[in-house]
């Protein structure tokens, strides 16, 4: 018995070691980003703008790898079942805080993913397609009433912010909206360009070159005030719709029990990206504003979020079908 409670103690001893040598080494070979969402989205977009300094910052090639599919839900799903080693992450958009009150997941953001950090928020903004005759929400509110169910707006997927934002703009307004969703915000993007759809409700990343080059009209913003990324465009709050707000936001998760030595640096290293200068000035021209938060700070955030949005669907009874 002696003899059997010595090598116990001994393998125990040789495991704990092992697993600080593993951390210690993190990371010692290629980092995988899951991006849930097609290229030319702005969550694609913003994991490109940080990929070659975050590379430089980890010592290792971060690898993105597009999963779209399920508005993020699919590569979110495989993101969760992965090891939590710290070789696999997930750059998370908004629609993570609404999917799971929109149908029924394998996985629950707040409880089987590890929050590293917000890396940045920003406003959304309905925008109109240049040829439509819409210049600020009072008109889109018009037609709306005039021709129920007559208007529709494309967003990057079922149960979104971009969505569940839009669906309470028009209950404020007592209007009804068409909803098309897309698999993505770049699908999305090239449809109200090209007219398919005449009403877009997407973050400004992806949008804002279009509004400036005049193929866009923005409607209305959903920030509390003017946002600095559009100048002169004036918030729904602003255009009446009470104290209105909604932002969109990218943050960086793991799986479920990233040990926390590796959480820290891969938070270390994403503060490090996003004070990179060049990183910083491409990311806010797009749109975006920075935060680079604690991990405890981002865990805090995605709970509020859960909350917040999920009463939305609730209490307006969207489902994956809406």
């Amino acid at each position: 018995m002696l003899r059997r409670n010595v090598l116990l103690a001994a393998a125990g001893g040789l495991a704990i070691p092992a697993v600080t040598r593993a951390q210690d080494t993190w990371p010692s070979r290629p980092i995988r980003l899951v991006v849930p969402y097609p290229p030319g989205g702005s969550t694609d977009a913003t994991a490109r703008v940080m990929q070659n300094a975050w590379s430089e910052a980890v010592g290792q090639p971060v690898v993105i790898e597009n999963k779209g599919g399920a508005s993020g839900a699919l590569g979110a799903g495989e993101v969760a079942r992965a090891q939590p080693d710290g070789y696999t992450w997930l750059l998370a958009y908004d629609n993570q805080a609404t999917n799971e009150s929109i149908t029924n997941l394998s996985f629950k953001t707040t409880t089987d993913f590890t929050p590293t950090t917000l890396v940045a928020t920003g406003p959304l903004a309905l925008v109109a397609n240049a040829g439509a005759p819409f210049k600020r929400w009072a008109d889109i509110v018009q037609e709306a009433k005039a021709k129920p169910d007559s208007l529709s707006y494309a967003t990057s997927g079922i149960g979104g912010l971009a969505h569940v934002a839009t669906v309470r703009l028009a209950n404020e307004a007592g209007i009804r909206l068409t909803h098309v969703p897309y698999r993505g915000g770049g699908p999305a993007l090239q449809d109200a360009l090209a007219g398919h759809v005449p009403l877009f409700m997407s973050n400004v990343v992806i949008i804002k070159e279009h509004i400036e080059a005049g193929r866009l009209t923005p409607i209305g913003v959903t920030t509390a005030k003017e946002s600095r990324h559009l100048p002169g465009v004036r918030s729904f709050a602003e255009q009446g719709i009470g104290n209105f707000e909604a932002l969109t936001w990218w943050a960086l998760m793991g799986p479920r029990g990233v040990p926390d030595p590796i959480v820290r640096k891969m938070q270390a290293s994403v503060a490090k990206v996003l004070a990179n200068a060049s990183v910083r000035e491409k990311l806010e021209a797009q749109g975006a504003d920075v935060v680079g938060s604690s991990p405890e700070e981002c865990g805090r955030f995605l709970a509020g979020e859960v909350e917040r949005w999920g009463k939305v669907i609730r209490d307006n009874k969207i489902t994956a079908d809406t």
